[in-house]
C-alpha cells in the first residue's frame, strides 16, 4: 500500500469512524476477511470473529437508533466518547509500520477528523430534529448509510479523489459548524422562553 492510499485509508477511516463507526468497522472487517481488500497488518484484528459479531450488533443498533428523532441526537452525544478515540486508533493502526512520530501524527489528524466529521454531523441532526415531522431525520440518516459506502469505494479506487473531497468537507465542516451551534443555542432559547422574574420579597 502506497503513501496515498494509506493516506485515504486513514483519513477515510477517521471521518467515517465520525458519524458510522460500527458499520465502517463491520464492511472493513467482512472485506479483509473475503479477500476483497488487503488490511493493514495492524488492523487485521478487525476481521476477527468477535470483533465482526460486536460490530454487527453495534452497527445494527447504530442504524435503527439513527433513525429516531431526538434520540439520535441523545446517541450522537453519547457515542462522542467512542467515536473520536476509535477513529485516532484506526488512523494510527493504518501506519503502524512506520516510525513512531508518524503514528503520533496520524492519530493526531485521525481524532482531528473524527472530530469535525462528528460534531457537523451531531449539529445537524439536532437541528433536523427541530422539526416534526421525521421524513427529514429519516433522509439524513440513509444519506449517510449511503455516503459511508461511496467514501469507502472512493478510498479504495480513487484515493486522490475521496483526499480532496475530504478536504472540501474539512472546509464546509469548520465554515459550518460555529452557525451549527449558534441555531442551536438560539432553538434551545426559544425552547426554553423567556427568563421569569424572581417574585417580590
Amino acid at each position: 500500500m502506497d503513501l496515498v492510499q494509506s493516506t485515504a485509508l486513514a483519513s477515510g477511516l477517521a471521518w467515517a469512524s465520525g458519524f458510522r463507526l460500527y458499520a465502517a468497522v463491520l464492511l472493513l472487517g467482512l472485506l479483509g476477511r473475503y479477500d476483497v481488500v488487503t488490511l493493514p497488518t495492524a488492523l487485521n484484528f478487525l476481521q476477527d470473529d468477535w470483533v465482526l459479531w460486536v460490530s454487527g450488533i453495534l452497527a445494527l443498533g447504530e442504524f435503527l437508533a439513527d433513525k429516531i428523532p431526538a434520540f439520535d441526537s441523545v446517541w450522537d452525544a453519547a457515542q462522542t466518547f467512542v467515536r473520536i478515540p476509535a477513529g485516532a486508533l484506526l488512523a494510527w493502526g493504518v501506519f503502524h509500520e512506520s516510525t513512531p512520530a508518524v503514528q503520533f501524527a496520524a492519530a493526531l489528524l485521525g481524532g482531528a477528523i473524527t472530530s469535525g466529521t462528528h460534531l457537523t454531523k451531531a449539529g445537524t441532526r439536532a437541528l433536523i430534529n427541530t422539526s416534526p415531522e421525521p421524513f427529514t431525520n429519516w433522509g439524513a440518516s440513509l444519506g449517510e448509510d449511503l455516503t459511508l459506502l461511496g467514501g469507502l469505494y472512493l478510498v479504495w479506487h480513487y484515493p486522490w479523489v475521496f483526499l480532496g473531497l475530504l478536504l472540501l468537507f474539512l472546509m464546509l465542516a469548520a465554515w459550518l459548524l460555529p452557525k451549527l451551534w449558534r441555531a442551536i443555542r438560539r432553538v434551545w432559547r426559544r425552547l426554553r422562553g423567556p427568563a421569569q422574574p424572581l417574585p417580590a420579597s
